[in-house]
């Protein structure tokens, strides 16, 4: 089996690099922590880019790519610590375009892949601990409402979430788990930003009937692609921090000086650097491996 990049991926991949380390950088990247955690110039920077519309199809302005070149960006975003929710644009992209009624996609899709729209999922729940079964939030039928459905609900930890223009939220339909777009400026939404351990910026946000559409109501198997897709994502992301955490340690130990020798001489520090390439490889290898079962079924690509 051939497990090497082809030269279009290679050349995504530098593209994405040398922008990372002129455009992005440590000082910029503190810039953004300060001011809440996001940038919104950065976000359109990686949408000019086409990173934004990776994972859509051409039908709807996206690039039409898929999961081995989402693993080449996000190892890149790894690498230079973006802050931006490029994971976010994936998954809601790939959520939409599938699951979506056509009006929706046209409605929806273009402007997430320009970057003109951010579009965020919104599941956890205190209660849930993460399974994706188990949801609180309410919606039901209406005719008070232009979109169709009222929507109840709170959820916790949403990326960006004072800062995104629409929500993709599960809520329970008639006792069935279903899908729904909320925008953040509609009556009855209610958020609350703050800056997480990362850096990054999330949100609490309550809902109070607020205004829905429908996405499907086939609200778990689109929920279950949605968290699959977002674990890769931040899998893709976890082997460029790696990978760059290790190539600094290693320039460090070649320059510091101790007892009249470089460090890296030192052969505790070499087993430990040894231990740390080992470590990277395996998890490279993880993350080669979820990305090769993304178009699996659904069993198969939830084990990956």
């Amino acid at each position: 089996m051939d497990f090497d990049f082809t030269p279009d991926q290679e050349q995504l991949r530098d593209a994405v690099r040398k922008y990372v380390d002129k455009a992005y950088t440590f000082d910029r990247r503190r810039a953004a922590v300060t001011a809440g955690g996001f940038d919104r110039a950065a976000y359109k920077e990686l949408a000019d880019l086409g990173l934004t519309g990776l994972n859509i199809s051409s039908d709807y302005d996206g690039m039409g790519m898929g999961p081995v070149e989402s693993l080449v960006v996000m190892e890149e975003m790894g690498r230079g610590m973006v802050l931006e929710p490029l994971g976010q644009a994936m998954l809601c992209g790939v959520v939409l375009e599938k699951f979506a009624p056509q009006a929706m996609r046209k409605s929806w899709l273009p402007h997430i892949a320009a970057g003109s729209k951010i579009v965020t999922l919104a599941y956890q729940e205190r209660k849930a601990r993460y399974h994706t079964t188990s949801c609180s939030a309410k919606a039901v039928k209406t005719a008070e409402t232009p979109a169709g459905y009222a929507l109840t609900a709170t959820k916790n930890i949403v990326p960006v979430g004072d800062q995104a223009d629409a929500f993709i939220v599960p809520a329970q339909l008639d006792g069935k788990l279903a899908l729904f777009l909320v925008e953040r400026s509609v009556s009855g939404v209610v958020t609350h930003g703050y800056g997480c351990q990362d850096g990054s910026r999330a949100a609490d946000i309550t809902l109070h009937n607020a205004p829905a559409q429908l996405v499907t109501t086939d609200g778990q198997s689109a929920l279950d692609l949605a968290t699959d897709i977002g674990a890769a994502t931040a899998c893709f992301e976890a082997i460029g921090v790696m990978d760059k955490t290790l190539a600094v340690t290693v320039d460090y130990m070649n320059t510091r000086k101790q007892f009249g020798a470089v460090i890296s001489s030192f052969q505790a520090l070499r087993h430990r650097v040894a231990d740390m390439k080992m470590q990277l490889e395996l998890a490279r290898s993880m993350a080669y491996f979820a990305a090769l079962k993304m178009a699996a079924p659904a069993p198969a690509r939830q084990r990956a």
